[in-house]
This record gives structure tokens, C-alpha cells and sequence, in this order.
């Protein structure tokens, strides 16, 4: 078999494992796709490392040992949790990996198991490779982590806070990248994920004055009270961002002079239209976002409420802090700002990786070799992934993987944890020879480059 033909196997059994986080401790399950990657790597010289911080919630690590201690390591995190299904909307069994029309359709397939299954293919390479004695001049982990759909508390981020010196998490790929940007003039880019936004949840509060539902007058009410921090919170229009990552990427695109301009000084917000589909991602990488996601007054029909609460799902930039959320929070509130207490939920700031060093050049190179001549775009993730716990830990991480021309940033973003969810076979090959390749290239051999530790 090819490698090619061994990540697809892998790809479906991981799917049909249906390891589905239902963001509780006792969902998951990840030790069933644990088992299938224990039983994958079998009998190679492979150094394994098993992590289960709940019972089934289990991480598994695979390091193939580098021959030169001063190389550069490369570890490759892989997730194998994948999100819940409204089955009823699936034209596909969800967990049956069914392969037509030259996609294999399943839940994960796209979020990320494509990209696990690679990882763990080409890891395996290497490990064939270092038993009849061609080892990798510098280390390669694979590390297939639990819990990253409910934000890593028992995989990643357990991992970074409890076993940091477990692996190395210098030069970390992930999720996702290598889709292409649909530039206005029909010409290409490439994009490469450097960072993602942080999390700034809020819970607004308010009280007003308690009473019998059949008597209201007079009193202050919690509710109107409510709504005008909801209605003043809707007005709130954050700055747009003046970052290299955000500039680059608007003009990328190459639209006319007037939009180009509109969108990197923010003046008329109606000129991310001209992102067409990408228009929200768009707005959601170039400034603090703000979401009101949950309200909550009352509880009893003839019952005036004392309190009440806003929740809002906030995503800072880089280099923006939970001060500046609460400041930016109180602005616009305006004279209601004294009448209503903030409380901080989960609070992540944002990680970036620089568009340059060994693995960013690395990834730049191998988009070369696939796609000549097309110019490569750092982006930012409005979402989160494992990768931030690496760069918390000073290393760098960059989301890869590699698409056809045909998939577009918003085609591949469509799939995420859509109904009839699938990846392109063709997507598939492209991934796994890129990261062949990028793995040779950053890695070396016995007798190959890599890059050294400075």
C-alpha cells in the first residue's frame, strides 16, 4: 500500500471510532482512537507516551528520536475528538467514513482527522525509515490529543500545564491551512494560519428592583434595563486592526483602490461585502469582535426579577488585553457603566507566530513545490486551537495542510462542523505529499539537512 492508501484507512477507521466530545468530562473517548494509533505504529521504533487525565480521555504521543541532539525538533499536533451530529441532517451514515464522488464523508473528516491520519502517516514513514537505520536528523513527535473541541482542558492544555517537558513544543504544526484565497483577479494565493484570536467571555450583570409582576409601577426594571446595555453594546465598533497580518491580507485580494482603502482604515463598514463569502471571517480577523450569545432575567411569569445577565463571546487581537475588553466594554456602555458589574468567564489572550524562522520558511518552500510562483498569506484563526498552548510555551506553531486550487478559504471553512461534513480525496493526497515533504525538509535524514538549534 502507499502512503497515500494507508492515511485513508487510518482516516476512516479514526472516523468510525466516533470519539464525539459533548463538552462534559465523561464524553470522548479518545481512547478508542488511541488504540487504533497504538495498534497503527506497532512494532517500530517509536517512543510512545499515553496521557489520560480522565478515565477514556486519552492523549498519545509518538516520537521517532533524532540522530543530532542540536537539530531542530518538529512535533505535529493532531486531534482525534470531533463535535456532536444532528444526524436527521446527514444524507450519510456520520461515522461510516463513505467514500463517493470522490470525497469520504464522516464527521471530522475535514475537523482535523484528515490531518491527524497524515501526521500519523508520515510519522510512521520516518519510523520505517529509523529501523533499517536512516533515522531523522531532528526528532518527530506525533502527538494525537484528546479534548480540543472544548478547548484542550483535558488534552493540550492539561498537557501544557501538567506534562510541559513531555515533548517538545519548540516547532508545532496543526490545523488547518494551505487553502486558497479567491483573489479578485482570478489570480492565486496561499494561506498559512500564524495565529488566532483570544477569548475575552464576559457576563454582564444588572438589578433592578424586585416586586409583583401585577404591580410594575415605579419600579426600575431589570429587563429595559438589560435590553439598553444590549442595544449599547450592538453600537460598540472597535477599531479596526493596523497589523502587518491584517494588511497583507486585504491586499492579497487586490481589489479596487477604494474597497482596499475602505477595509484597512475601517471607514465603511459595508466594503467587506467585497469578501463575498469570506466576509465574516474577514471582519473577525481585523478587529475585537463582541457577541451576545446568551440573556437571562427571570424565572416566573408574575415576578418582577432583581437581576439579570448578558453573556458575550469576545475575541481579542494580538497584543490586545482583558484590560483593554473591560475598557472597550465601559466605553460603550457610557453612563451605564457604573450599573453594571462585569464578570470575567473563560480569559485567553491571543497567540501569533512570526512570518518568518526554520518552520515557517520551511512551510513556505513546500507550498512552492506544490504551488510555484503563488504567493503565501499569513492569517489568523477567529477561533481557537491547540496550537496557542505552544506558543504560551515560546514555541511557534502554524496551521498546515494543503487543498486544490478549487478550495477556497470559505469552501474549506464551510465543511467545519457541517452536516454531511467531507473531504476531497484529492485534498487528502496533496496533505499527506506536503507533509512528506515539509517533514524531510525541517526534519532531515541521516545523511540529509535539517535545521540547528540556535
Amino acid at each position: 500500500m502507499t502512503l497515500y492508501d494507508d492515511t485513508l484507512a487510518l482516516l476512516r477507521d479514526l472516523v468510525r471510532n466516533a470519539c464525539v466530545n459533548e463538552y462534559v468530562p465523561d464524553s470522548g473517548h479518545e481512547s478508542r482512537n488511541a488504540a487504533t494509533l497504538e495498534e497503527f505504529f506497532d512494532d517500530l521504533p517509536v517512543d510512545i507516551q499515553r496521557f489520560e487525565p480522565h478515565p477514556g480521555r486519552v492523549s498519545i504521543a509518538f516520537t521517532v528520536p533524532g540522530s543530532d541532539p542540536e537539530a531542530e525538533p518538529l512535533t505535529l499536533l493532531g486531534h482525534t475528538d470531533v463535535v456532536p451530529v444532528d444526524e436527521p441532517h446527514w444524507s450519510t451514515d456520520p461515522f461510516g467514513a463513505e467514500i463517493k464522488d470522490g470525497r469520504v464523508y464522516g464527521r471530522g473528516t475535514v475537523d482535523m482527522l484528515f490531518i491527524t491520519a497524515t501526521m500519523a502517516a508520515v510519522t510512521r514513514e520516518v519510523a520505517r525509515q529509523a529501523s533499517v537505520g536512516n533515522h531523522p536528523r531532528g526528532s518527530l513527535t506525533f502527538v494525537a490529543l484528546a479534548d480540543e473541541e472544548s478547548r484542550g482542558g483535558l488534552g493540550a492544555g492539561w498537557l501544557a500545564e501538567h506534562e510541559p517537558h513531555a515533548f517538545p513544543w519548540k516547532n508545532a504544526l496543526s490545523e488547518t491551512g494551505g487553502s486558497h484565497l479567491p483573489v479578485a483577479d482570478g489570480s492565486d494565493a496561499l494561506v498559512v494560519v500564524v495565529g488566532e484570536k483570544g477569548a475575552a467571555q464576559r457576563r454582564l450583570h444588572v438589578t433592578g428592583e424586585p416586586g409583583h409582576g401585577s404591580t410594575p409601577f415605579g419600579r426600575e426594571s431589570t429587563l429595559v434595563k438589560l435590553g439598553e446595555v444590549a442595544r449599547r453594546l450592538a453600537a460598540i465598533q472597535p477599531e479596526v486592526s493596523s497589523s502587518d497580518i491584517w494588511q497583507d491580507y486585504v491586499r492579497a485580494f487586490r481589489f479596487d483602490p477604494e474597497t482596499e482603502k475602505a477595509l484597512l482604515d475601517g471607514s465603511d463598514p459595508a466594503a467587506y461585502e467585497a469578501f463575498g463569502p469570506l466576509a465574516a471571517y474577514s471582519h473577525a480577523m481585523s478587529r475585537l469582535t463582541i457577541a451576545q450569545t446568551v440573556a437571562h432575567a427571570g424565572s416566573v411569569i408574575n415576578v418582577l426579577p432583581s437581576s439579570g445577565y448578558i453573556e458575550l463571546d469576545i475575541r481579542p487581537l494580538p497584543r490586545q488585553t482583558q484590560e483593554d475588553v473591560d475598557e472597550v466594554l465601559r466605553r460603550g456602555l457610557g453612563d451605564l457603566a457604573d450599573d453594571v458589574r462585569i464578570e470575567h468567564l473563560i480569559s485567553e489572550d491571543a497567540t501569533v507566530s512570526p512570518a518568518e524562522g526554520p518552520l515557517y520558511e520551511a512551510i513556505v518552500d513546500t507550498f512552492e513545490e506544490f504551488f510555484p510562483g503563488v504567493p503565501v498569506i499569513p492569517t489568523l484563526s477567529a477561533g481557537g486551537s491547540d496550537l496557542r498552548f505552544a506558543r504560551r510555551l515560546g514555541g511557534v506553531g502554524y496551521g498546515f495542510a494543503l487543498h486544490a486550487r478549487e478550495r477556497t478559504l470559505d469552501q474549506v471553512f464551510a465543511e467545519l462542523h457541517s452536516h454531511d461534513e467531507a473531504l476531497y480525496l484529492e485534498d487528502l493526497d496533496l496533505t499527506v505529499r506536503a507533509y512528506q515533504s515539509l517533514v524531510q525538509r525541517f526534519c532531515g535524514s541521516g545523511s540529509g539537512s535539517a535545521p540547528r538549534r540556535p
